[in-house]
């Protein structure tokens, strides 16, 4: 009788072992469908803002060129 209770004993404890490694890996994987989501927004997010980040720039070399064009006219004296 005590040879049937090993056998049983180390089944349950190999399934568990199975059950612990499958869950080890779900949560592996969930970690990095977190992490690739994360990328996504952040790919998202900046693929919003690129316009608006051209439109400044643009605003900011117009604003560069517009006081190079004022200080070459007072370099010029007219």
């Amino acid at each position: 009788m005590g040879d049937a209770a090993a056998p049983a004993a180390f089944d349950i404890e190999a399934q568990r072992a199975q059950i612990q490694r499958a869950q080890e890996e779900t949560n592996k994987f969930v970690a990095e469908q977190h992490k690739l989501m994360a990328e996504a927004a952040k790919l998202n997010r900046d693929r919003a803002l690129a316009p608006w980040q051209v439109a400044l720039s643009g605003m900011a070399a117009g604003a560069a060129f517009f006081g190079a064009g004022a200080a070459f006219i007072k370099l010029l004296g007219a």
